[in-house]
């Protein structure tokens, strides 16, 4: 939830730089509050991954301001098509997959697991696929028309949509009340986030009229 915070430091010194104001930022920190509850309630043995998760943060913060930049027409847009990036974010992603499965000596069992595989299993691996391409892809095009910022904050707030879906609809997973309130705390932020940057918006799309209407002639000029 601290990738909003630093999404929004870097943003301002884009070309057309992110709007801020007190409220969205009351926003994000609500949602850093929800995480820290959240996180309160996790068992110790869960904390071993940490390094892990802040590179993770780390790369997510520079892919997507990246994408922004060169994605959103009032930015620094480069001449590539959204299909062009999704194609490419997933033949990079492949290259240490490539190399960590080399690693790992994995390759000899891909044979075995494809020749395992039943009509269910094949039409399993093929949706995957298919949902991946469009996650992808509509990822991309969402990238294009929001902020970093507000995509971070629209991913945070997802994530602990999914935890509720995990606890409540599957039950793969089990919550302390601490960390029910926390996943709480962290949607409602993301969601007066929303309504926040929502309101900015219209308020900077009136100032724009206002000039307009005041620059026109008071008498409209005979044809």
């Amino acid at each position: 939830s601290l990738t909003p915070f630093f999404s929004l430091v870097i943003e301002r010194f884009y070309p057309n730089p992110i709007g801020v104001d007190k409220g969205s930022l009351a926003c994000i920190a609500l949602m850093l509050l929800g995480a820290v509850l959240y996180v309160l309630g996790m068992p110790k043995q869960q904390w071993g991954g940490v390094g892990w998760v802040f590179l993770n943060v780390a790369f997510s913060i520079g892919d997507r301001l990246l994408q922004r930049l060169m994605l959103a027409k009032d930015q620094y847009p480069v001449d590539i098509s959204k299909t062009g990036v999704t194609l490419l974010n997933n033949l990079e992603g492949l290259v240490p997959i490539v190399i960590v499965a080399w690693l790992k000596s994995e390759f000899d069992d891909i044979g075995p697991a494809f020749r395992s595989l039943n009509a269910y299993g094949i039409v399993m691996v093929v949706m995957s696929c298919v949902v991946g391409v469009g996650i992808s892809y509509t990822g991309v095009w969402a990238q294009s028309l929001i902020s970093a910022t507000s995509f971070l904050v629209l991913v945070n707030a997802n994530k602990f949509i999914i935890i509720f879906v995990e606890a409540f609809c599957m039950h793969s997973k089990v919550l302390k009340p601490i960390q029910i309130a926390g996943a709480v705390v962290a949607i409602l932020g993301g969601v007066a986030y929303g309504k926040a940057r929502e309101r900015m918006e219209a308020q900077v799309a009136q100032a724009k009229k206002e000039p307009a209407s005041e620059a026109s002639p008071l008498i409209a000029k005979k044809v």
